[in-house]
């Protein structure tokens, strides 16, 4: 495996962490997906480490939130939609549809949604990046069964250059994450580590 820093030359300026679904529903102790979550804790582990690092360079951190479907809608018949089904008690403000407070800072933004599976189809997400001046995305969060593929192949064709943190995503199993990884995500972006990207922005901070 070559050694090259693939996050090599990120501008923090132009940089954000995008964090799909990092809440307490999702990955928290009372998570509706309970499998998902307990595959995921090294992710937020790891997450835990990335996200001080990169508010320390500059770079923007945006939490991707699912605050349930409403009450009112059918959630069809697929495994993953009846899942979701249980959020028909989140609203706004619920503690389910809250960051991770491990994860959470003030300076961080939040843009959260209430429809569909996807964090970018008819949400606000793209255009709140680009209205912050984004241009480069470091894509982190769950999961890789559905949510983050969606993600990456909008934002990639939104016009962003999209880096994977490959050990801050995760999914269910962790066996099929590395397939998608290998198979779907590296065409849709470059693959690159929490240390890869802490090492980066360090070294744009000494050559600053």
């Amino acid at each position: 495996m070559s050694s090259k820093n693939m996050a090599s030359g990120l501008d923090p300026a132009s940089t954000a962490v995008v964090c799909v679904e990092c809440q307490n529903g999702v990955l928290g102790p009372d998570s509706i997906l309970p499998a998902l979550a307990a595959e995921s804790k090294e992710l937020v582990r790891n997450l835990g480490r990335l996200l001080p690092a990169v508010r320390k360079a500059g770079v923007r951190v945006v939490h991707a939130t699912f605050e349930g479907i409403r009450p009112d809608a059918d959630p069809g018949s697929a495994p993953l939609w009846k899942a979701t089904a249980r959020s028909r008690e989140w609203h706004p403000g619920h503690p389910a549809t809250q960051v991770l407070p491990d994860l959470f800072d003030e300076t961080d933004v939040v843009i959260p949604r209430r429809h569909g599976l996807s964090p970018t189809r008819g949400t606000d997400l793209s255009p709140n990046l680009r209205t912050l001046g984004i241009r480069t995305v470091l894509l982190t969060g769950v999961s890789l069964n559905v949510a983050l593929p969606a993600t990456a192949l909008d934002l990639g064709q939104d016009g962003f250059r999209l880096l994977i943190v490959r050990d801050a995503v995760g999914a269910s199993t962790p066996e099929y994450g590395e397939q998608v990884l290998r198979n779907t995500m590296s065409m849709l972006g470059r693959l690159t580590t929490v240390d890869d990207v802490v090492t980066a922005l360090a070294e744009t901070v000494v050559q600053a």
